[in-house]
């Protein structure tokens, strides 16, 4: 069938030539529109409920909002993971979907389920959806900063709350608009209990006399004079001198009592959990920007940039917008370096190619068909949606010496047909068909097998199957592509192409060489095959030294060009005291030349894609362009300088890149590379273990920081009604209640209508009455009678440690431990941390232990891996024996594939990498390309001894050993040249990313690393071993006559 398409894509070269240029012109088309990214999206599909329950510690916000949300939504079809967050005032409930499931499909269904439990959560507590935004959403982050000192925090955070939000949340992209930090402007009554004694006015009527006395309303039309009028009546609250001439009451003499009569009217700051620092110089007020699900990240930055720059000339005179985090930089770095490496490898495999044939035009079929073959993946990237990022541009960059083998062979045995047999006009396309038909279909059936043989990346699952599934569409697509273009457009083109003086074979100097270096080998193998094949046995043997010390890891760090500092800070740390830690390490941190602004946010942004407690740290560090950096300074040094700089006690430093970290924290809830969460049914009893386990890591070699969330380090004011002695007073427990949460916690009744914008009006005591237990003690309660008597009276008030933050997962209270290593590989770390926590630690019944982070998706893979690449294995045989119907053939082939390991894992010894994800994808791409260079040799050695039987036939006598010894010559030493072209294009186009830097180095690397070494090794030991163990099949089945040929 392959020849048969050879033959009439001959026949009909006009056509195959117009399609080939309407595919080069769509592939050009398609390559322009492909939306780019830095990596692939890794975050998982998932829903985000925030519910705000005002004014609410973490135990009632778990009891009475995330328990019941987290149990409702496990029955949510297609959800793997219910994770609970339980903050003070907000709840966050992360559904998080299996591998697959459409977001939009995935919200319906949670909306669908929280509208059966809304019901039954408290009236003030609202429950909302997130942004239709993923993990790696937060794309672009500013700082909105007055120097000259004329506008404070308030204004500020209504200039972003009130008009930057609402402009950039109609940008193109764009789900959500989160502010960070600054001051809510907040209209505060504070009454005064001796002032509401004297009047005789309950609190209650306070709260009820703001709510009536702000207020719009209509009063339908009348009719005047022939026109309709509307009706209206004013009556919002616009300011200070609004709300102090509320009425609250009248005196026995009619005299009215108003709001100033009885509580002080002022503005201040809102009760807030996130605060924001720019470079060191004081709070700042920030915005992210949150890019919706699926949507281009690079266009979406570019739209945010203008919109905003637009946006600059019509802020107040002084403020400015600094940015403090910019993705486009990434994506520009990894795009640009990546097309660096494909420019790069297209010119050196033109160039080997050149060389190797010494025929400048028959490089030119490679040069015109390569970039067509690149061409055509983009096409069906394009088509299904995929990102032109690191992992998708690196399969093309991998394939690119694997496309032009088929080319190569092929423009090669045309070459030595040209020599055979004079060419001219009328024979030209014959002989170019007969050459292509040659080599056509084993080399179809080598570049199918190395498109197969990436199958196992297919069946990767979650974070590593998002992250790589790129890559392998993109490889498996341009090798389809080489595949088709081989036995279509190559042919058509060498026979344009391939004209005027071939330097013969035997002067060719790059040929000459290559000969006199294989010849003392091959004669080796004639004389010796048993012990070349022994040899080679041993030399698989050595793996087990490379094997034995090398390392596991899930991934290496992608260096982002900018970095985030976590520490972790003990709990109950207050609002002040955050900003003054947040103004220390900033400080600390712009002393480093390399640093550009470094942004810190402690607690949590105004979105639902951001569950942090007041005392987490996230400081966004933006760096200088590099070639701004001192010499010889890299990333690492950086990190060093900085972890060795900023030294702050309590604080655990983690020093991490943005992107990586926000994937890690959405998908497992783990800031760092390990996590270990205690599952249990009481709160003090995990936070117990976790600081054994705690003490026991920090003991394991390998351990940087390791950090027991302190899950009930909370401090508390409990208040505990006496039933009986309240009832004497004739108040019952809501009462008191209404008390608690109004006097002393300040409750927000209403709110302020100053045109489009809106600032809370909250009501409560003043400081003096509430500032410690005796104060709370004293304060007065008005019973029904109108009597007065002291809080303590009713309730006993007393100081306690509880949950700050309460974790669940699957309705399951967690308690979690972060660990951060260094100098050490992940699995064996884990492994010996896990030895030393089944030794020193013993779990109570009902308690269990998880290992979580990046060290959970590795074992994840690795099992995956170990179930699909047999498979794969067994689909490389059947396409190998499809092409040879013979089983003999396959097993020499598939005998290489071993071989084909050795080198590689010796190469990634001496590289220093860890086994990881991305080395197994190396390895997996390597048995494709190490199949070939066997399936070429056995088609070189069958070609060889069919001549020679040919030979023995027409003179009348029957193959000899000496026939066998010259078939192998012939077919190995005479077919040096493409076997060694092939290897040369396949290891020179993967050089560039070997020898690379630039954004996603890493990650390619470690991929091409094994492919480089693997097909070193594969191919030294397929020109011994492949001809040793052809020789000593051969010599059986010429002792084994007639019945050996059927093998």
């Amino acid at each position: 069938m392959i020849a048969s398409i050879i033959r009439w894509s001959v026949g009909n070269r006009l056509i195959v030539l117009i399609l080939a240029a309407l595919l080069g012109a769509y592939g050009t088309w398609s390559l322009a529109r492909t939306p780019l990214d830095a990596i692939p999206d890794l975050s998982d599909v998932q829903v985000i409920i925030k519910t705000t329950y005002p004014g609410q510690a973490p135990q009632v916000v778990e009891d009475q909002v995330t328990y019941p949300l987290t149990t409702a939504m496990l029955a949510v079809p297609g959800a793997v993971t219910v994770r609970g967050y339980s903050f003070f005032n907000d709840s966050y409930v992360y559904i998080i979907f299996e591998d697959g499931t459409d977001l939009y499909w995935a919200r319906s269904r949670v909306l669908e389920y929280l509208s059966q439990v809304a019901p039954t959560l408290p009236d003030s507590a609202s429950p909302a959806l997130g942004p239709d935004a993923t993990g790696v959403g937060w794309i672009y982050q500013y700082a909105l900063v007055d120097r000259t000192g004329g506008h404070d925090l308030a204004e500020l955070r209504s200039i972003q709350d009130w008009f930057l939000k609402y402009e950039l949340q109609t940008v193109e992209g764009v789900s959500e608009v989160a502010t960070i930090g600054g001051m809510v402007r907040q209209y505060q009554v504070v009454a005064d209990p001796d002032r509401l004694r004297a009047f005789s006015i309950p609190l209650s009527r306070v709260r009820e006399a703001i709510e009536r006395g702000n207020q719009e309303s209509g009063g339908r039309v009348i009719e005047m004079a022939e026109a309709e009028y509307m009706v209206r009546a004013s009556g919002y609250i616009e300011g200070i001198d609004d709300l102090e001439a509320i009425p609250v009451g009248v005196t026995d003499t009619g005299t009215p009592i108003l709001l100033s009569d009885v509580a002080d009217i002022r503005t201040g700051p809102e009760l807030r959990r996130g605060i924001g620092e720019l470079n060191g110089e004081g709070e700042a007020v920030g915005g992210v920007i949150v890019m919706r699900y699926g949507e281009n990240a690079l266009a979406t930055i570019e739209r945010v940039e203008e919109r905003l720059h637009e946006l600059e000339e019509s802020l107040p005179a002084g403020v400015e917008i600094v940015t403090t985090y910019n993705r486009a930089g990434l994506i520009e770095r990894a795009v640009d370096s990546l097309k660096e490496k494909l420019i790069e490898e297209f010119i050196v495999v033109a160039v080997i190619c050149a060389i190797f044939l010494f025929h400048l035009r028959s490089s030119l079929v490679i040069v015109l068909s390569l970039p067509l073959g690149v061409l055509a993946a983009f096409v069906v990237m394009n088509a299904q949606g995929i990102n032109a990022n690191i992992m998708s541009l690196g399969g093309i960059a991998i394939a690119v010496g694997a496309m032009v083998d088929a080319a190569i062979v092929m423009i090669e045995n045309l070459h030595k047909h040209i020599e055979r047999e004079k060419v001219m006009r009328e024979n030209r396309w014959e002989i170019v068909t007969r050459a292509a038909t040659e080599v056509g279909p084993a080399l179809f059936f080598s570049l199918l097998i190395i498109t197969f043989s990436f199958v196992p990346i297919f069946a990767l699952e979650a974070q590593e199957g998002r992250l790589f599934h790129p890559l392998a569409f993109t490889k498996t697509y341009a090798m389809a592509a080489a595949a088709g273009l081989s036995v279509t457009l190559v042919p058509v083109l060498m026979g344009y192409f391939i004209r005027g003086r071939i330097t013969p074979e035997h002067r060719n100097p790059v040929n000459r060489l290559l000969i006199a270096g294989y010849r003392p080998f091959i004669r080796l193998v004639l004389a010796h095959p048993w012990a070349v094949i022994g040899a080679s046995a041993l030399v698989l043997v050595s793996a087990a030294v490379p094997l034995s010390r090398m390392g596991s890891e899930f991934m290496p760090d992608l260096d982002e060009g900018d970095l985030l500092y976590m520490p972790s800070a003990y709990p109950a740390v207050s609002a002040g005291k955050m900003a003054e830690i947040l103004q220390q390490t900033n400080r600390l941190i712009m002393t480093v030349p390399e640093v550009e602004t470094a942004y810190g946010k402690a607690g949590r942004a105004e979105t639902a894609t951001d569950p942090a407690p007041l005392t987490m740290v996230e400081t966004t560090i933006q760096l200088r362009p590099r070639e701004e950096w001192r010499p010889g300074v890299t990333m690492d040094d950086i990190r060093a300088e900085l972890d060795a700089l900023v030294d702050v006690p309590s604080l655990i430093d983690v020093w991490i890149m943005p992107i990586r970290n926000r994937i890690d924290m959405l998908a497992t809830g783990i800031k760092t590379p390990v996590g270990i969460k205690v599952a249990g049914p009481d709160l003090e009893t995990i936070a117990e273990i976790g600081e054994q386990i705690e003490d026991v890591i920090r003991g394991v070699p390998g351990t940087a920081s390791v950090y027991a969330e302190r899950v009930t380090g909370g401090r508390f004011v409990d208040i505990d009604i006496d039933r009986r002695e309240a009832a004497r007073f004739g108040l019952n427990v809501a009462d008191v209640h209404d008390v608690v949460r109004t006097a002393i916690g300040g409750m927000t009744i209403t709110e302020s209508v100053e045109g489009l914008e809106r600032y809370p009006v909250n009501l409560r005591y003043p400081r003096d009455y509430r500032g410690s237990v005796e104060e709370l003690r004293a304060l007065p309660l008005i019973t029904p009678t109108g009597a007065e008597i002291p809080l303590g009276r009713v309730a006993e008030i007393s100081i306690s440690d509880g949950p700050g933050v309460i974790r669940s997962e699957n309705a399951r209270l967690n308690g979690w431990i972060y660990v951060d290593i260094t100098g050490v590989d992940i699995g064996s770390y884990v492994a010996e941390a896990q030895r030393a926590v089944a030794e020193q630690i013993e779990l109570p019944a009902g308690y269990s232990l998880s290992w979580s982070g990046q060290y959970e998706y590795m074992e994840r893979a690795k099992e995956r891996l170990s179930v699909v690449v047999p498979v794969t294995l067994a689909i490389i045989v059947l396409l190998l024996f499809l092409n040879f119907r013979r089983l003999v053939p396959v097993l020499l082939i598939m005998g290489t594939l071993p071989l084909a390991l050795v080198g590689g894992l010796w190469l990634l010894d001496l590289l220093g990498y860890n086994m990881s994800v991305a080395v197994g994808v190396g390895f997996i791409a390597l048995a494709g390309v190490a199949v070939e260079i066997g399936v070429l040799m056995i088609v070189y050695l069958e070609q060889a001894l069919k001549d020679r039987q040919e030979q023995a036939a027409a003179e009348n006598r029957h193959l000899t050993p000496e026939d066998l010894r010259e078939a192998v010559v012939k077919g190995a030493l005479l077919r040096v040249r493409p076997i060694m072209m092939t290897v040369a294009v396949v290891i020179a186009g993967l050089l560039p990313i070997m020898f690379g830097s630039g954004t996603g180095s890493e990650v390619m690397r470690r991929i091409a690393a094994p492919m480089v070494g693997g097909m070193t090794s594969a191919t030294v030991l397929t020109l011994l071993v492949l001809p040793a163990a052809f020789l000593i099949w051969q010599r059986w089945r010429l002792r084994s006559g007639p019945e050996g040929d059927e093998r």
